[in-house]
């Protein structure tokens, strides 16, 4: 009987299915285990061998713990919402739910074809409505709470406003903007229901902000930095530029210390932790006010504020440096420095943040012409621009002290800034304090011999007495901007009234996307729901209504016209997943009460200060409210490693159509270029006609060739559409069977680690389970028996027992593919027919290749599903050995062995081997002079 793999997998996806075999209840009975996934994006090139890495390494710990007795919730979705399906909707026209849908289906056919162990009663799409209308719920209660810095949590906002009208705003410690004014109950009940409205949006959790985003003209949107590569969208190659918007933000720096402590509550990879932890950026010391000199007698004098680690190094402060986007400049820069900064101002607005901080070497700036007093000496300080300084992180200005920090020395040198060396050329690093226990600062009369500590501290003191500073910890972790120009995303819940922003009543959520004749911006710049013609809110009939109709005094208001990023479908769709379909409330509480956080939550570890970071943030606030019952939402976090491609490389001779085979390129200047894989075989050899048929631009391509061949190079990068060498999992699946592929792509190395891809060595798997199926089968049908095992079959038995379970647990499954082909060599070798070991065998296999062990279960006479049947125990007496291989030595040099009963004494081992026939023949009968025995070692007879 023939392992035909195709029609078995074909078989069993579909009872899957049918029957609903992984649907998960909210089960209290059984203890529960919460598996996810980071759910795709459903782009249409579908997946490539390289995605499923992780999704089968999480259906193999979900088959195991069903295995175990545990209810394993295990669902999938998609985050449907995304810049791609807009930009082919600009380029073809047809509407990005059409294209999302066709993606959709391709996915989940590649999905269902690898027989994953999905429930897929619980699918969620972020861009489906029955999903954001609980993403705009949430918006709805970030809307309406604060962060109480006393309580250290997010409370409703109708707290703060009992607050203000009973005492203003000079007792309540509020997590809020930097400008807000002081005022009292007095002046709270005086504002305008508008003024009290802009007041209260300076302390919400979601407000709006002008800010300096990353806009992209050409897509007509904000990118966030991860969507920029070396100064241009990733998604086009267009310019990006730095420019302020009005725009949604969420107050996440609120929870920035908080995100940073719980870090040491999850068990997550180090490496994503350190990667937060740096994105947060906690850093101790003072903020510090200069303030500016007036050039004339009509302009004032304006504070700027500056956070600096080392306030004990003020004195050597000689010129300040702003951000060009600073509010102040264009207030202080002279007439004479106007043409300039304009300038300067203009090309680093073309430069991402990113590029920013990374081009070290490169040293930009101007002059303002401005200057501001020094804090303690009165001395005038020259106020520059520079790049280097960004107008969100910190203050957006820094006191430069080029004796003491190296960019600041570069720039000061750069310009012809004088550099004062009031440190007496001592080392002034931290740790150059700390080893020498003291400073040696000129200028100061009270910093001189204090220990660097205590310098700090002093320093502070003084500032304080000065009213010029004070103590203060920073974070380098920002507002996350939370608007962007397009049009496939979440529509806000918003409409405005006299320009201020309102909520629509949850009641009457979903708020859904309208219909658009074109999905670029307006005419006029506004973001592409501005070709809506009905986006407007009616507050009698609470719907959305005609553009035509909005009047004030008709209650019908404009819509927001942003929609909200990516990240905002997937910041709480762990928890959507408990309870699905419940379409009254996000999730009922005995549903989040049973699942209440995710075990095992496997994904990529690029999205470590991006979905991570920001679901963590959601998921604290949701905890703040009482909606979820834990801070964090995932116990543990694997990072799945890459898979890789083997790119095909052909060499053009520079500035001509002709390729040289490899062997003859270190002869030419060559440029390298990537081709399909396809067109490559086992011997690198290049289907020449093939790849002129590929593209056009090969057409009339000329090869020089080696040996009547063109042998192409090779390289081992990111498997990617862009080098076209992707391979397709659909065509693994037909050839092998998607068995085959789940148990190569474990084989191939740790999880964790990147690894190459060579379709070459699925073969050996393949052959591996044909062997696994002749253990069972042979050209009559099943061959299995009742006979009682033999001891060498339970021992390989359960030897496999011990090390697959041991190998799971610690998410070792390229190891454990290892252990199987050991057993069935074994038992093959044992021709062991029994069902006692055969049945038990199927059950270990099953979480790695589930469609044979569900076959091999079916012919071993059972009826239900193999993933019902409980996982093997291990019995360790199978496996202790209970003889030993005695090597037997005469004047101590072994001559032959003996096996003999680990529990014999050492009278019953002499007698055994004294009465051995090689024993009779070595001592030729003489009598020994000595025996020495060793149980369980050796055994030296000295004659």
């Amino acid at each position: 009987m023939n392992y035909n793999f195709n029609e078995i997998e074909a078989k069993w996806q579909k009872y899957w299915a049918e029957n609903q075999t992984f649907k998960a209840e909210n089960n209290a009975d059984k203890t529960k285990f919460y598996v996810l996934d980071m759910f795709p994006y459903p782009s249409g090139a579908g997946l490539h061998v390289g995605h499923p890495l992780g999704y089968i390494a999480s259906d193999i710990y979900s088959r195991y713990k069903r295995h175990k007795g545990f209810n394993v919730l295990h669902p999938m979705g998609y985050d449907s919402f995304g810049l791609p399906a807009e930009q082919y909707a600009i380029q073809t026209g047809q509407h990005p739910a059409i294209t999302t849908e066709t993606n959709i289906n391709r996915y989940r056919a590649q999905l269902d074809q690898m027989g994953f162990s999905f429930d897929w009663s619980r699918e969620v799409r972020t861009s489906d409505p029955k999903y954001y209308k609980w993403t705009q719920w949430i918006f709805i209660q970030l809307f309406n709470s604060w962060y109480d810095r006393d309580a250290d949590k997010a409370r409703d906002m109708n707290t703060l406003i009992s607050i203000f009208e009973k005492s203003g705003n000079t007792t309540v410690d509020a997590v809020c903007d930097d400008e807000v004014e002081a005022f009292s109950a007095a002046d709270w009940k005086q504002f305008s229901s508008k003024e009290q409205q802009q007041t209260l949006l300076k302390y919400r959790l979601t407000y709006l902000a002008e800010t300096e985003v990353n806009w992209c003209a050409e897509l007509g949107t904000v990118l966030a930095n991860d969507e920029i590569v070396n100064g241009v969208s990733e998604r086009g190659g267009y310019p990006v530029v730095r420019k302020k918007m009005l725009q949604w933000s969420m107050r996440i720096s609120a929870y920035a210390q908080r995100l940073l402590d719980d870090l040491g509550k999850i068990d997550w990879p180090q490496p994503l932790k350190d990667s937060q932890t740096n994105w947060i950026g906690r850093s101790e010391g003072a903020e510090v006010t200069f303030m500016t000199i007036p050039t004339d007698e009509n302009q004032k004098e304006y504070p700027i504020e500056v956070f600096t680690t080392r306030p004990d190094t003020i004195f050597g402060a000689s010129f300040m440096t702003l951000a060009p986007e600073h509010q102040l400049v264009s207030k202080i820069t002279t007439p004479a420095q106007q043409v300039e900064v304009d300038a300067y101002i203009e090309a680093t607005s073309k430069r991402s943040e990113r590029d920013r901080m990374a081009d070290v070497k490169v040293i930009t700036g101007a002059f303002t012409g401005a200057y501001a007093k020094h804090p303690f000496t009165g001395d005038p300080i020259p106020i520059w621009i520079g790049d280097y300084v960004l107008a969100g992180y910190g203050t957006g200005a820094v006191m430069s002290v080029p004796c003491g920090d190296q960019r600041d020395y570069d720039f000061a040198k750069h310009f012809d800034i004088p550099i004062p060396n009031i440190f007496k050329g001592v080392d002034i690093s931290e740790e150059a304090f700390a080893d020498k226990g003291s400073t040696i600062i000129a200028n100061s009369d009270f910093l001189n011999d204090l220990p660097y500590h205590k310098a700090v501290k002093r320093v502070i003191e003084e500032l304080e007495k000065l009213k010029q500073g004070t103590g203060k910890i920073n974070y380098r972790l920002r507002d996350a901007v939370f608007s962007r120009q397009r049009y496939w995303g979440e529509p806000f819940p918003v409409y405005y009234v006299n320009g201020m922003p309102q909520m629509i009543a949850h009641e009457h959520l979903p708020l859904k996307l309208p219909e658009v004749a074109k999905y670029l911006p307006t005419d006029t710049g506004e973001p592409p729901l501005g070709n809506a013609l009905h986006w407007a809110w009616d507050t009698k009939s609470n719907q959305v209504v005609s553009n035509d109709l909005i009047s004030n005094e008709n209650g019908v208001y404009p819509l927001e016209l942003n929609t909200m990023p990516g990240w905002a479908g997937s910041s709480f769709y762990f928890n959507r997943y408990m309870d699905q379909s419940n379409d009254n409330e996000i999730f009922a509480k005995e549903a989040i009460g049973y699942w209440q956080d995710v075990d095992l939550y496997i994904g990529g570890s690029e999205h470590a200060t991006g979905h991570l970071l920001y679901s963590r943030f959601w998921q604290k606030f949701l905890f703040d409210k009482g909606i979820v019952p834990k801070e964090e939402y995932a116990k543990k976090l694997i990072n799945q490693g890459m898979i890789l491609g083997t790119s095909a490389i052909v060499y053009r001779i520079s500035g001509t159509n002709t390729y040289v085979s490899k062997g003859l390129k270190d002869n030419h200047k060559v440029d390298e270029i990537r081709v399909e894989v396809g067109l490559i075989n086992a011997s690198d050899e290049l289907d020449m006609e093939g790849l002129r048929n590929w593209q056009p631009q090969f057409k009339e391509a000329e090869f020089v060739l080696e040996d009547d061949k063109y042998i192409v190079g090779r390289e081992i990068e990111k498997m990617s559409k862009r080098w076209y060498n992707v391979v397709n999992p659909d065509e693994i699946c037909v050839q092998y069977g998607a068995d085959s592929l789940r148990l190569y792509e474990m084989f191939l190395g740790p999880l964790e680690q990147a690894k190459p891809w060579n379709t070459a060595g699925i073969t050996g798997v393949h052959s591996f389970l044909k062997k696994l199926w002749k253990l069972y089968f042979d050209e009559n049908g099943i061959k299995l028996t009742n006979n009682e095992p033999t001891k060498e079959n339970l021992k390989t038995l359960h030897k496999t027992i011990k090390k697959v379970e041991e190998d799971i647990e610690i998410f070792s499954f390229n190891t454990t593919v290892s252990t199987f082909m050991i057993c069935v060599n074994e038992l093959s070798a044992q021709k062991c027919s029994s069902k006692a070991i055969l049945q038990p065998l199927a059950i270990l296999i099953s979480p790695y290749a589930p469609h044979i062990a569900e076959e091999l279960w079916h012919h071993l006479g059972n009826t239900n599903s193999i993933s019902t049947a409980p996982f093997p125990k291990y019995e360790a007496q199978h496996t202790i050995e209970n003889s030993k291989e005695y090597p037997i030595s005469f004047n101590g040099k072994m001559r032959f062995t003996m096996k003999l009963p680990l529990d014999m004494d050492r009278q019953e081992i002499e007698e055994a081997v004294m009465a051995h026939e090689k024993t009779q023949q070595q001592l030729q009968g003489r009598s020994p002079k000595k025996i020495i025995i060793v149980p369980g070692k050796i055994v030296n007879i000295v004659g």
